[in-house]
């Protein structure tokens, strides 16, 4: 059972939203809330005793905010992090920051379609990283050739400086620059085949191409990628190319 359901931890104050997130995760054939926390020191204590796939944490919650329960059980100092997914109802710059540079694996926005959330979980659990669309475009902007310099020297963690798209070794095709350009505007898998009228299967086998081509770890590489080297248009709508 353990090697074939994703086991999940959901820490937040709010008694309400355990259960909302408890329900919409225990629906799904492939996961299993395991444990519950009402405060941050409570979820390091049961995820370090009981070693989810993956830990739901918020990030204000009483005794230890939910970004330094990250940094505790996924931080660079851990010898066997954890994977922490943070869902907050708060959209600000500097919690993402925080928040990836402690080992955090994806960042949710609790207004988010549940189905965004089951998707981060998977995500998540398989070591891969799913940010909110609307906090992904913001991020990411400030990877493009024009972005902010005030942005924290943080906030580009995740671009690793690959080359330019015409100098790769072996070329992204049509349809992957496509799906590229839909990633890094925060598109879904789902909304990325509904976008190009092919099957969730087919975006996921252009996407393991694109992250074998530019030798990326997630999707959030991906974007940050198609962001540096200037293939998304800002004025576009977020399922535009």
């Amino acid at each position: 059972m353990r090697d074939m359901t994703i086991q999940v931890l959901i820490a937040d104050d709010q008694e309400m939203v355990r259960a909302a997130f408890r329900m919409i995760l225990d629906s799904q054939p492939d996961m299993r809330v395991v444990a519950q926390a009402a405060t941050g020191v409570e979820a390091v204590e049961q995820a370090r005793r009981l070693r989810p796939d993956v830990c739901l944490l918020d990030i204000r919650m009483p005794e230890l905010d939910g970004l330094e329960a990250t940094r505790l059980l996924a931080g660079p100092e851990v010898p066997d992090p954890l994977n922490v997914l943070i869902a907050t109802t708060f959209d600000l710059d500097e919690y993402v920051y925080r928040a990836l540079r402690n080992g955090a694996c994806g960042f949710l926005l609790k207004d988010g379609a549940p189905g965004l959330l089951t998707e981060a979980v998977r995500a998540a659990a398989s070591g891969n990283s799913l940010i909110s669309p609307s906090v992904t475009v913001r991020l990411l902007a400030h990877m493009g050739p024009h972005r902010d310099r005030s942005a924290p020297s943080d906030a580009r963690p995740v671009s690793r400086r690959r080359g330019r798209p015409e100098d790769l070794i072996e070329p992204l095709t049509q349809r992957e620059r496509e799906v590229v350009r839909r990633v890094a505007r925060g598109r879904t898998n789902e909304e990325v085949a509904v976008d190009l009228h092919v099957t969730l299967s087919t975006v996921k086998t252009h996407l393991g191409n694109v992250q074998r081509k530019l030798a990326a770890r997630n999707r959030v590489e991906i974007a940050a990628w198609a962001w540096e080297h200037g293939m998304v248009d800002q004025s576009s709508p977020s399922g535009g190319g």
